[in-house]
């Protein structure tokens, strides 16, 4: 069976065309198919409109409801550890992905190509500034977060078995998807397509969405920030040296006519400013390490239900 897990937040305008893009994709995989869908704590009438077109609907599904909003990778982490397949896709509600994506993601994991698949954007139909922006923005994951991540980033892909199982053992906090993925190794493939052009409601993608996901990125894969807090460190010291040379010099010749004020001002300002930013760094590694000492589960089903196939 090939289990096709899909995340649902605030698309209720394009259920109806989902639960039919759904049943084309059952009769092409000849009803070895099952669709998991998890409403992530969805405000809108999506739970609602699933239940009940799957009821009625041709295919096997599960759906989940979970009891509060935990996000797109607590959605899709619950959605793999409920699906019965022996094969395993992610696919956004909106409907951005072609369908025919899945059938190639299914088609290469069948013939053992790679344990894990990646649909990489070779183009996108967005406004000018959203792709500006997504470029932007994996243009930084690249350079600071993991080089390896396909250049338009990913938002759908297909695994094996094997390489699910070590997926959701992972139990990190305020981490990503993406990067999990990737850091996981195994055999990778990618396969391009063109993103549609959003047809139904607005992005959840928001800006405060996008340098969230970029600093979890960065925290949980990447020494980098420290690394650069010890650079800016050893810069001040150096620059202190120098600035200590200035007001010597400047001392002895008389135009500093207050005593110590320069420097101390220059010491104050500079050394102030560093201690809080690297106060902040700090901070946000120390934040995410007491994270994930509260063993709480990554997310809470409230209801699941299935519908076709076997009991």
């Amino acid at each position: 069976m090939f289990s096709l897990v899909i995340p649902v937040y605030r698309n209720e305008r394009s259920i109806p065309e989902l639960v039919a893009v759904l049943e084309e994709l059952s009769r092409a995989m000849e009803g070895d198919f099952e669709a998991v869908l998890v409403v992530d704590g969805s405000p809108d009438r999506s739970l609602e409109l699933l239940s009940e077109l799957l009821a009625h609907a041709p295919f096997a599904s599960q759906l989940i409801a979970l009891s509060r909003n935990f996000g797109s990778f607590a959605a899709i982490s619950a959605g793999l550890a409920a699906a019965r397949g022996e094969l395993y896709a992610v696919m956004a509600a909106d409907l951005q992905e072609p369908p025919e994506l899945i059938l190639q993601f299914r088609a290469r994991l069948l013939a053992d190509e790679a344990d894990v698949i990646l649909g990489t954007r070779s183009e996108r139909s967005d406004p000018l500034g959203k792709r500006l922006s997504s470029a932007l923005f994996w243009a930084l994951y690249r350079k600071l977060v993991q080089p390896d991540v396909p250049r338009g980033g990913v938002d759908v892909f297909a695994c094996n078995r094997v390489f699910r199982q070590h997926l959701l053992a992972l139990g990190e906090r305020n981490t990503t998807l993406v990067g999990l993925v990737c850091w996981l190794g195994f055999r990778r493939s990618e396969v391009g397509y063109v993103r549609r052009p959003r047809r139904h409601g607005k992005s959840a993608w928001s800006l405060s969405r996008r340098l969230r996901y970029l600093l979890d990125s960065t925290f949980a894969f990447s020494d980098l920030p420290v690394r650069l807090l010890s650079l800016v460190g050893l810069s001040g010291m150096l620059l202190s040296v120098i600035l200590a040379v200035l007001v010597l010099a400047a001392k002895a010749r008389g135009a500093i006519p207050v005593p110590g004020y320069a420097a101390t001002v220059l010491a104050v300002m500079f050394f102030g400013g560093l201690n809080s930013f690297g106060l902040g760094l700090l901070g946000e590694y120390i934040w995410r390490a007491f994270e994930n000492t509260k063993s709480r589960p990554p997310y809470v089903v409230a209801r699941q239900w299935r519908f076709g196939g076997e009991e």
